[in-house]
């Protein structure tokens, strides 16, 4: 797990509750390198899917970043049953979920699942949600 705390503004103001599950990549390294300021920003990381919707309940993120091919349940998995969990009410969806591939056909599938989107992960400091 990696938390950034200090990625919390000085006032205290968190723009954005960011949780990624990625088991290869710091994504915070990716967005900061790709000109991202997360300084508004609450970060967290996961580099496993273990309690994965106890993390989300827990966390309650703004914007979700699943990997495809994280173990011990790949990403399109935690999808489908996030979205089995928000439809039964028994916990909230985030405002975005992206799929967060190298894999262009994973992050299809992603999308054909429910995403709000999908990028490669090298490209996700180019995606429109930092933006908003």
């Amino acid at each position: 797990m990696v938390r950034c705390p200090s990625m919390v503004g000085s006032s205290g103001d968190v723009s954005m509750r960011v949780l990624a599950f990625e088991d290869s990549y710091e994504i915070e390294k990716i967005l900061v390198e790709g000109g991202i300021d997360l300084s508004n920003f609450e970060f967290l990381q996961f580099w496993n899917t273990m309690d994965c919707f106890e993390r989300i309940e827990n966390f309650q993120p703004d914007l979700l970043l699943l990997d495809h091919y994280i173990p011990p349940v790949k990403g399109l998995e935690v999808l489908r049953g996030l979205l089995g969990l928000v439809a039964a009410e028994q916990i909230q969806r985030p405002k975005w979920i992206l799929g967060i591939s190298s894999s262009s056909a994973a992050n299809e599938a992603m999308l054909s699942a429910g995403a709000d989107g999908a990028i490669g992960k090298f490209q996700l400091p180019n995606h429109e949600v930092w933006k908003l």
